[in-house]
């Protein structure tokens, strides 16, 4: 190989190595600021709550199980609400909660506590089902004599029919 072959080379050479250790900077797109509606998320099973939780975890602040009509099973997507309460009721020992069960006008006064007795028994039932323990919470039945809404149309009677859990001792 003569003299210029091997300068071309090494010159080539040194180009490509040069090229190569080069890092090319990738710059992120900008992100851009979408309000989104706020979701739900299943309880942190690694933390422990304490009485702070009750108001600032997402969980925790649902309070409220809503029924179908003449019914007193807990709907499916009250599940992570259930479990988010009863893992409060494991880590808070001396805490304490009230299920107040509520139902709609219809139906007569003795149908209706008897209901709202079982939707209370319903939501107790499912805490349990998740670990809480049975004797920090107690079972009041108000039927129809509670409404949040008194108008007679289906909306209403919707909000009606409920369970308000309220925790007594934090």
């Amino acid at each position: 190989m003569n003299t210029t072959s091997r300068v071309l080379l090494a010159a080539l050479l040194c180009t490509a190595a040069v090229a190569c250790s080069k890092k090319v900077k990738e710059v992120p797109p900008p992100v851009t600021a979408t309000p989104e509606a706020p979701v739900t998320q299943p309880a942190d099973t690694s933390g422990i709550y304490g009485p702070e939780d009750l108001d600032t975890d997402a969980c925790l602040r649902n309070r409220i199980v809503y029924f179908d009509f003449d019914m007193d099973n807990v709907r499916p997507e009250f599940q992570d609400e259930m479990a988010c309460h009863a893992k409060y009721l494991r880590d808070r020992p001396s805490s304490r909660m009230t299920l107040e069960g509520h139902a709609d006008e219809r139906g007569s006064r003795e149908y209706n506590v008897a209901l709202s007795e079982r939707r209370g028994n319903a939501v107790s039932s499912a805490i349990q089902a998740n670990g809480g323990s049975g004797t920090q919470m107690s079972v009041v039945s108000y039927g129809e004599e509670r409404p949040v809404c008194t108008e007679s149309n289906e909306d209403c009677w919707q909000r009606n029919r409920r369970v308000e859990i309220v925790y007594t001792v934090k």
